[in-house]
């Protein structure tokens, strides 16, 4: 059911970031852990038209420096990052009910990149940016300690096996620079359908000196998070979901 992108490892050399507006054929990186997997699939013809109708609004381009936010937006507004977005179906939702807050969301799967902005043009969303880019790279060489107000990372992937966990984003190295980018009373809101792993979110995010957790355990699904159909085709073949919600102390 997951419809999400997590830690991958390739040893394809570095790729030059595309240009916004273009529809990138993939971005190759070094071998290391990276803040997703890479996916097979299709980009329709939709989502190409939606990379050249409305990427040279909506995608920005990687760059190693400070982010800008007011710039990138052209508004001051409460800034939240999420990380790896799938197909977009949540975040258009979120933006749409929180016109109020900005979101900037990492993904590099193409149709998934192409989808979101078709849904963008489709609902006339315009509180959302993306880029296409490993969002670990953004979070290191992108934004400042105390930038954001909230973070969203839906449904990342499980890496179900028991050797394959090592892979999984939810990690203290991570969390620690996710904490230290939150703003004093910002939040970090995660989700899972992958109950071993909900159980090792709650136990990172608990171990994290700058975070406090929301809930006894698990909190209940804040309203702003919708139900995806991935989600409820979960619920209907009895998958439970876990929402963890912590804030920034």
């Amino acid at each position: 059911m997951t419809d999400q992108n997590n830690i991958s490892t390739s040893a394809e050399p570095s790729a030059t970031p595309q240009a916004a507006g273009a529809a990138p054929a993939g971005v190759a990186f070094p071998k290391t852990i990276k803040s997703y997997v890479r996916r097979a699939g299709r980009t329709t013809t939709g989502q190409a038209k939606a990379f050249e109708d409305l990427g040279p609004r909506f995608l920005l381009n990687y760059r190693a420096e400070p982010f800008d936010a007011t710039a990138a937006f052209g508004r001051n507004a409460p800034l939240i990052l999420e990380i790896g977005f799938g197909m977009g179906e949540a975040t258009a939702n979120i933006a749409r009910v929180r016109p109020a807050d900005n979101f900037l969301c990492c993904e590099v799967h193409e149709p998934g990149v192409g989808a979101l902005l078709k849904r963008i043009g489709e609902q006339d969303i315009t509180n959302i940016r993306i880029l296409q880019h490993d969002a670990v790279e953004v979070i290191d060489h992108m934004l400042a300690p105390d930038s954001l107000d909230g973070i969203h990372i839906f449904f990342p992937d499980p890496w179900h096996k028991k050797k394959h966990n090592k892979r999984r984003l939810i990690q203290s190295p991570l969390v620690a620079k996710l904490a230290a980018r939150l703003k004093p009373g910002g939040y970090l809101h995660c989700a899972t359908d992958w109950q071993p792993y909900a159980e090792q979110m709650l136990e990172v995010l608990g171990q994290e000196p700058l975070l406090a957790n929301t809930a006894e355990g698990y909190a209940p699904q804040p309203d702003y998070r919708p139900l995806t159909k991935f989600e409820n085709r979960g619920l209907r073949l009895g998958h439970g979901v876990w929402d963890i919600v912590f804030k920034r102390r």
